[in-house]
């Protein structure tokens, strides 16, 4: 059985290639930016919105198994402690 550490670090390489690979082009408008993306990484399914927890309950009434990477449209972190969110332009 996988650890916590090493199932995490899975779903955060496996979520970061699919928006990067196959989300990111398609995803990354004005529209966007700045609004939380949560992908099912068993299925590169996803859903869009402005609060993690709404994005993350819409995703998994679908795919209730859902295995969920999140990240900020846009940015270098989905939230920041005692710093700031840098925007990255691509």
């Amino acid at each position: 059985m996988a650890s916590t550490t090493e199932r995490d670090d899975r779903i955060s390489r496996i979520g970061h290639e699919i928006y990067e690979t196959q989300l990111r082009p398609q995803v990354e408008t004005e529209a966007n930016i700045g609004k939380l993306i949560s992908i099912d990484v068993n299925t590169g399914d996803y859903e869009i919105g402005d609060d993690l927890i709404s994005t993350v309950d819409r995703l998994r009434q679908r795919r209730p198994a859902a295995q969920v990477w999140t990240e900020r449209i846009g940015y270098d972190a989905v939230y920041a402690i005692g710093g700031a969110v840098e925007r990255v332009r691509r």
